[in-house]
């Protein structure tokens, strides 16, 4: 008997454990796991009989692990991220606007430029300091040209 509650509470521990590492990292995909493990430890707790000797118990975990991931798949939606695709050439950043984070010298590549969320190696025909917003021309292979934004217009020409 002593056993049995030893591997209940186990069973319960591992769940709660599964559960709080979710969320602290959520998108791990251990909701599903924890909650069939909690359910099963609380099960195997209050009804071991229940769980071991009848064709009802396994059910009832099946039954759980399938509503555990019916119920968490809005939740993972809801947590991933809704952003376009990132770019993965130059080209198309074409008419894109960023903030440059590295001066450009002109017609080298020192420097950068933080378009969205990538950082793009920059070249220009004039020299561009640091913290200016800049509108992409054309892509270059792995750089971009890129010309001030006119202030006077709003970044909208």
């Amino acid at each position: 008997m002593l056993v049995d509650v030893a591997l209940g509470v186990f069973l319960v521990i591992v769940g709660l454990v599964l559960l709080g590492i979710e969320l602290l990292h959520p998108g791990v995909f251990l909701l599903i796991p924890g909650t069939v493990v909690l359910g099963s430890g609380l099960l195997y707790l209050i009804l071991p009989d229940f769980l071991l000797n009848s064709i009802y118990g396994p059910t009832v975990v099946i039954f759980l692990a399938v509503a555990a991931g019916l119920l968490t798949i809005p939740y993972y939606r809801h947590i991933a991220p809704t952003h376009a695709p990132m770019s993965t050439t130059s080209h198309g950043l074409t008419g894109e606007v960023g903030v440059l984070i590295a001066a450009v010298r002109p017609n080298t590549l020192e420097g950068k430029v933080r378009i969205r969320s990538e950082i793009w190696s920059a070249r220009a025909d004039l020299a561009i300091p640091t913290g200016t917003r800049v509108r992409v021309v054309s892509g270059e292979g792995v750089s971009v040209r890129v010309e001030p934004v006119d202030p006077m217009t709003g970044g909208d020409s």
